[in-house]
């Protein structure tokens, strides 16, 4: 089971989807995991009931870091902020399919990490 898991990330990874960046875009957020350098920006647009219309992201980082921003991306689409805040890690361990140390998860949730910022950050401006 471990290696179709495998084959999905490679395939996010060597194909990403959604990759690149929205502008202008109303929620804009980047941020680096300084262990290993990888980085994650994610771009998103709202349709008029604050749902995900558009989602995109770029960066640069290992396998992981990379795949786990592509399906988060593919994962939010027409989901509301309220919904976004509440995704946690294991849903993100659950799209990955795979068991992941310490250091590998860092990379693994880089990518929420930034979704949950940027989240957070438009509607603490907004209050």
């Amino acid at each position: 089971m471990d290696d179709m898991y495998r084959e999905v990330i490679l395939d996010h990874y060597k194909h990403p989807r959604n990759y690149g960046k929205l502008e202008p875009a109303d929620i804009s957020y980047e941020d680096d995991n300084p262990l290993c350098g990888d980085r994650i920006r994610i771009d998103i647009r709202l349709d008029e009931n604050d749902r995900v219309k558009e989602a995109a992201f770029s960066g640069k980082g290992c396998a992981i870091s990379q795949a786990s921003a592509s399906m988060l991306t593919e994962e939010i689409l027409g989901k509301s902020l309220d919904e976004i805040k509440q995704i946690g890690k294991e849903q993100i361990l659950e799209l990955l399919g795979i068991e992941l140390g310490p250091t590998r998860l860092k990379c693994a949730l880089l990518s929420l990490k930034v979704l949950k910022a940027g989240a957070y950050g438009i509607t603490d401006a907004d209050n």
